[in-house]
């Protein structure tokens, strides 16, 4: 199914065909050269378009966007650019620097550019750079701090799953600014 274009009569293919229907990048090239007054869309034209994987998601919370009081889950790959307050389950974020997450997560890899605040656990990696802000229980892999990039709170290393008594007894309390 092709959307019709209010300008100069060209039809254009519907996004959500082409992502379901292998078969519609060609049926939409087909049906613009069979009408003789509209020439090639500009989708014919460009490059074609590539399916995405299972297993490969993103969310993107854009500028100016605030998203409140969600369980994000099943996403690969969060870039925040708005405000969240959510908790969440994934494996990568990815912070910009007006952006600002406020909540809980557990992820693999954290690209901090924003203000990050609340619980969270970096599986492999936690990445703050200068303009970057973690504050809250923070539990990581490996840590990167670029000069000036601010990290406060309970900061422990490590992952996985200690016994209550042995974390009461090591957390490390830290205010630092690189």
């Amino acid at each position: 199914m092709a959307l019709q274009s209010p300008f100069f009569n060209k039809r254009e293919p519907d996004a959500y065909t082409q992502r379901t229907n292998p078969n519609a990048a060609t049926n939409a090239a087909s049906a613009a050269t069979s009408t003789a007054a509209a020439p090639a869309t500009p989708a014919a034209n460009s490059a074609p378009v590539v399916p995405m994987q299972e297993g490969e998601s993103k969310l993107t919370v854009g500028p100016n966007i605030k998203l409140k009081g969600v369980e994000i889950t099943d996403c690969d790959t969060l870039v925040v650019e708005g405000s969240v307050e959510a908790t969440m389950d994934s494996r990568v974020i990815q912070i910009s620097e007006r952006g600002s997450f406020k909540g809980s997560a557990e992820i693999d890899i954290a690209e901090i550019r924003g203000q990050f605040d609340g619980n969270l656990t970096a599986r492999q990696k936690l990445v703050i750079y200068s303009t970057g802000k973690v504050t809250g229980r923070v539990r990581y892999g490996k840590v990167v701090i670029e000069e000036g990039g601010q990290l406060s709170g309970e900061v422990e290393f490590g992952t996985a799953n200690r016994p209550a008594a042995a974390t009461a007894a090591r957390p490390l309390q830290v205010a630092a600014k690189a």
